[in-house]
C-alpha cells in the first residue's frame, strides 16, 4: 500500500483520487461536476476501505470528511469545488 491511502502501489500515481461515501451530497455533486468537465479520478469509498478512512482522518484532522481529494503531488483538498480541482490538475 502507499501512503496508507487505501491504494495499492501499482496504482499510486493518478491524477485525482477521490475518498467518498455513497451517501455524500457533496461526493454527488463534485462527481458529476467532474464527470460533466470530462475529468477522470478513482474514486475509494471509505466505508468500505478502513486504510481509505484512516487516510482521510489524518489529513482533516481526526474528521472524516468527504469528499477528501488527494492530488498526484500528495497534496490534497477537502470538500473542494470542481473549479478548484480543474486548477489545480491544470485544467482550469
Amino acid at each position: 500500500m502507499c501512503c496508507n491511502c487505501g491504494m495499492s502501489d501499482a496504482a499510486a500515481t493518478p491524477e485525482l483520487t477521490l475518498y467518498t461515501t455513497s451517501w455524500c451530497p457533496f461526493c454527488i455533486r463534485l462527481k458529476t461536476g467532474l464527470a460533466r468537465e470530462g475529468v477522470e479520478y478513482t474514486e475509494i469509498d471509505i466505508e468500505d476501505t478502513p486504510e481509505a478512512a484512516e487516510f482521510v482522518g489524518s489529513v482533516n484532522n481526526g474528521n472524516h470528511v468527504v469528499p477528501t481529494a488527494l492530488f498526484a503531488d500528495g497534496s490534497t483538498a477537502t470538500n473542494p469545488s470542481v473549479g478548484d480541482v480543474l486548477t489545480k490538475i491544470g485544467r482550469a
